[in-house]
């Protein structure tokens, strides 16, 4: 199913009082069929965003929109098929590569044999296949970050964030996974793409930057 996530002039504060704006009014559109890379230093907003887009945060300004309806928390987004492939991987250290995938995808409710053949393919797809029955805590960094994106793949989201997924990444596996998010485009999914890389947002449909928490460029 495609799906269109919305942010309209979101505010995101943080502090006892809140008083401390980390993102002020951004607008942010993640479209069935594109890919929007979410650009700027470290500290910009970056991960701010795609977490209000996953549900993780909610604004103290501005509203997030799901097909036109407001978007409420995190469970509410995971049920809408909003997937977070998150900066620090958030993958179970001493389970397997495979099992870390297998476990997310019973617990959508698919079954056993199906998440199976889902990890085997995801896997597969990120060049992992040798690596599947490996702890986790065993594998490199960017082996663990192909195995967090091998997850994200296998959950095949209708709107699919990728916070900085590449940062662990050699030349050639940073290529291997802008091909994997435009094959997530290519089959309907909205891709929204952290990434502080130019050529890889360079790769990408639209381009939104963030400067202190201001967007201060266009979408191309």
């Amino acid at each position: 199913m495609s799906r269109t996530l919305l942010a309209d002039r979101i505010t995101v504060t943080y502090g006892r009082d809140r008083d401390y704006a980390v993102l002020r009014e951004v607008s942010a559109a993640a479209v069935p069929g594109r890919i929007l890379a979410v650009t700027g230093a470290s500290g910009a907003g970056k991960t701010t965003l795609l977490w209000a887009l996953a549900g993780l945060i909610q604004p103290a300004e501005g509203r997030i929109t799901l097909d036109g309806g407001p978007l409420g928390d995190r469970d509410q987004a995971v049920s809408a098929g909003v997937v977070l492939m998150p900066q620090h991987n958030g993958l179970a250290p001493t389970l397997t590569a495979e099992e870390n995938i297998q476990v997310a995808l019973i617990s959508t409710g698919m079954r056993a044999g199906d998440a199976r053949r889902a990890t085997t393919e995801a896997l597969e797809r990120v060049g992992l296949s040798g690596q599947a029955e490996q702890l986790v805590e065993e594998l490199s960094g960017g082996q663990q970050q192909r195995t967090a994106i091998a997850r994200g793949l296998a959950l095949r989201g209708a709107v699919v964030l990728a916070d900085e997924v590449t940062s662990e990444l050699d030349a050639a596996n940073r290529q291997l996974v802008l091909n994997l998010l435009r094959a997530e485009a290519d089959r309907g999914a909205a891709v929204v793409f952290a990434t502080h890389d130019p050529q890889a947002a360079a790769a990408c449909d639209d381009e939104l930057h963030l400067v202190d928490g201001h967007a201060t460029a266009p979408t191309r």
